[in-house]
């Protein structure tokens, strides 16, 4: 057993102990309670920080700059972070699974991980023990408290605020370091806290076809290379999302970008290169990409199913913020990936022509790539819902149309000095989203 594997099983044990937190809620006095739930963590922390700085233990839990210094800074963020959790569970309202949930996702998904490092595994591989890990652990995790608590619960919903968990985790675990746990721990934390705040509704069958769904995204993702390790972990996360907490239409929406977007980019890949206008990574969109693309349509899906109960607004008029922000991804992505491909480009603000790849410069294929793209999303809309009519779709391209717009011109005035190349996307794409949500509102399309 490797130093790593044995170091991630002592802060799976720890993790294991979070249970303490829906215990300590069955006492009367909430102060006791409080007291109880975050007390032996705080005494942990302290531990590792004054105590532990020799011996089996420090060992045990030090990781390389832990060493360096002589204090486990590791374990005390760690343990501070259930802490922290536990403490909203006892004031703020937070279900007292959470802490457990995301101490457990994070244990075992750890765990899993460097198990699967040691046997000799892929970054994917041992990606996918994470969240393989995670997700059991999440819900086991869920089903103790609930026991502890004396409380009823329901399997479909607890598997997809695991799964959803286990996928947060993994993402945030591939882009930041080890060190970065009680980060992750605590934003774990928080998304099953807003989840279980939109009292989602869950079917066996509807979650079975979601984790089948996504599972085969992420396969053909890693398999086509269409996506860099997190970002195919971000987009597996966005389309579980979308499917659950919206449906297919919805979905099938998000996908098409994802998957057009992706070969998009491949396109031409080596003349891309040569030309200098090639995606990095050999054209495989990460994290920052597809975030900068999708976290307007993750708010407008989580916004629609807080409707309108939260929002006071109708649920179709996120639908038009999320299609329209979807179709200006689309859009924006075909007319660079096309468009680049031919000479002569125009700057947008002066018509000069510029050199390709300058930013802000259009082609009038790249134009009508763009249209394309944004009325394909806009006929899925049409064919997914029935509350989508002609009308209603031609507004959803025109959005996708205004947020490429939006893009370049976004692209010659502000890229390079005061915006980098996803905050313009997400910019173009928020632009969209409003124009959609808007014509929604106005009763034009709804």
């Amino acid at each position: 057993m490797t130093t790593a594997v044995r170091r991630a099983g002592a802060f799976a044990v720890v993790a294991a102990g979070s249970v303490i937190v829906p215990i300590a809620d069955h006492l009367a006095d909430p102060a006791l309670a409080t007291m109880a739930g975050t007390a032996p963590f705080l005494l942990l922390a302290a531990a590792a920080l004054r105590v532990l700085d020799s011996g089996v233990l420090f060992e045990l839990f030090a990781r390389p700059g832990d060493r360096r210094d002589g204090r486990l800074y590791g374990l005390a963020g760690f343990a501070l972070a259930i802490a922290g959790l536990g403490l909203l569970a006892f004031q703020f309202d937070m279900p007292v699974a959470v802490p457990v949930a995301a101490a457990f996702v994070l244990g075992a998904g750890n765990l899993a991980t460097h198990v699967g490092r040691g046997m000799g595994a892929d970054p994917f591989g041992a990606t996918a023990g994470f969240v393989a890990a995670g997700s059991f652990a999440g819900v086991g995790g869920m089903l103790v408290s609930a026991a502890i608590a004396d409380g009823g619960v329901s399997l479909p919903e607890t598997v997809f605020l695991a799964v959803s968990a286990a996928l947060l985790g993994a993402l945030l675990r591939s882009v930041l370091f080890e060190r970065d746990d009680p980060l992750v721990l605590v934003s774990v934390g928080l998304l099953l806290w807003l989840f279980s705040d939109l009292a989602i509704s869950v079917t066996t069958t509807g979650i079975a076809v979601a984790l089948a769904i996504t599972v085969a995204l992420g396969y053909v993702s890693y398999i086509l290379e269409t996506a860099s390790l997190p970002g195919m972990l971000t987009g597996v996360f966005l389309s579980l999302l979308t499917i659950v907490v919206g449906d297919y239409g919805w979905f099938a929406m998000l996908i098409t970008f994802f998957g057009g977007g992706g070969l998009a980019s491949k396109f031409r890949y080596d003349e891309k290169v040569q030309r200098g206008i090639a995606q990095e990574n050999e054209g495989a969109r990460g994290s920052g990409n597809v975030l900068a693309n999708s976290l307007v349509a993750l708010v407008a899906v989580l916004a629609a199913a807080a409707s309108p109960q939260l929002t006071g607004l109708t649920p179709e008029v996120f639908l038009y913020v999320f299609a329209g922000s979807v179709a200006a991804a689309m859009s924006d992505t075909l007319s660079s990936e096309f468009g680049g491909l031919y000479d002569a480009p125009r700057l947008i603000t002066s018509f000069e022509r510029v050199e390709p790849g300058t930013d802000g410069a259009i082609t009038w294929q790249g134009e009508l790539a763009g249209i394309a793209g944004a009325t394909i999303i806009a006929a899925i809309a049409l064919l997914a819902f029935g509350t989508v009519g002609t009308v209603g779709a031609a507004a959803i391209a025109l959005s996708g149309f205004l947020g490429m717009t939006v893009d370049s011109l976004l692209g010659a005035t502000l890229e390079g000095r005061w915006l980098g190349n996803q905050g313009v996307n997400f910019l173009a794409t928020l632009a969209a989203g409003l124009v959609g949500g808007t014509l929604a509102l106005s009763g034009l399309v709804v």
